[in-house]
């Protein structure tokens, strides 16, 4: 896949939000580009679906300027090639999915057809179905499906895969890769850390507000160095927490897992204390470890 960072797709610079006392954004600068899959990352409240509404010109900012396709956010020209699967979307609950498909189709000029976003979407054998007798995980896969059927080329998805199983999640994900491929870019928030790294090529971290860590997903792992070590032993879990260098330990049945800043201290001591240790693994920490780090260090935004 050819990758065309030039002109932003979407971009914020300098937001700030405030609903009455909170402050969901505080200065927030972000930028998306073509060719681009960017993780918007944040624990509930962080402001990720505060950045979304302004992009999409849903709600204004009180401070700071907001583009989308190079235009100001609302418009129909910047609208256009813009698909949306936002968390909560109300659609007329007695349509069948394929009546569904076909309303939002007569809105664009070449949509897709109604076969080819049933198979990116994974909505098989739910054609004929009401909208309103699906589970919510078959009405995430519609919602998405409606989000592409107008041949995107800038996708937004906020938390796309609630409520799926992880054969459905896994199928959204090689649904988004295959319009990636095809040339869309995306913008996704998401509290599932492994939807990030099977996805994402640029990460942005948000908490209280402001953007706390951004960059290739390897750059956010690399602004906590951390190690992770799983082996199978005795000892107390708590014990082995406060040894120097462990940042935290947790029991998974037999198995401890310790993540560390230094490894191989703390895997001598673990060596030294348990004689019968077994099945040591010691790997780099994850995003999931990088983002906790990182967020639990971030200052908290306080209302006015």
């Amino acid at each position: 896949m050819t990758h065309r960072f030039d002109i932003p797709l979407a971009s914020l610079e300098g937001a700030h939000k405030r609903y009455g006392r909170t402050l969901a954004l505080d200065g927030v600068d972000l930028e998306l580009h073509g060719g681009q899959v960017l993780a918007l990352l944040g624990a509930n409240g962080a402001g990720k679906t505060s950045a979304i509404s302004l992009l999409l010109g849903l709600v204004a900012p009180d401070a700071g300027e907001v583009r989308l396709s190079g235009r100001a956010p609302g418009t129909l020209a910047a609208r256009r090639g813009v698909g949306v699967m936002l968390q909560s979307g109300a659609l007329p609950p007695t349509l069948k999915v394929r009546e569904l498909l076909d309303l939002t189709r007569s809105y664009y000029p070449d949509p897709r057809s109604v076969a080819e976003c049933a198979a990116i979407a994974g909505l098989a054998g739910l054609l004929g179905r009401r909208y309103d007798a699906l589970s919510g995980g078959q009405q995430r896969r519609v919602q998405f499906a409606l989000a592409i059927c107008g041949r995107p080329t800038l996708l937004f998805l906020d938390e796309p895969t609630t409520g799926l199983d992880i054969e459905a999640r896994q199928g959204l994900w090689h649904g988004v890769r295959d319009l990636v491929a095809e040339g869309a870019s995306v913008l996704l928030t998401t509290h599932y850390l492994e939807e990030a790294e099977a996805l994402a090529d640029r990460v942005v971290v948000l908490a209280g507000g402001r953007v706390v860590a951004e960059g290739s997903l390897e750059a956010v792992r690399a602004r906590v160095d951390q190690r992770r070590i799983r082996c199978v032993t005795t000892l107390d879990v708590e014990a082995v927490a406060r040894w120097p260098g462990v940042r935290s330990a947790r029991r998974d049945g037999v198995r401890l897992d310790v993540v560390a800043g230094i490894a191989e201290d703390v895997v001598r001591r673990l060596l030294a204390a348990d004689a019968a240790l077994s099945d040591l693994d010691v790997s780099r920490a994850g995003l999931a470890e990088a983002f906790l780090e990182i967020t639990r260090e971030a200052p908290l935004t306080e209302a006015a």
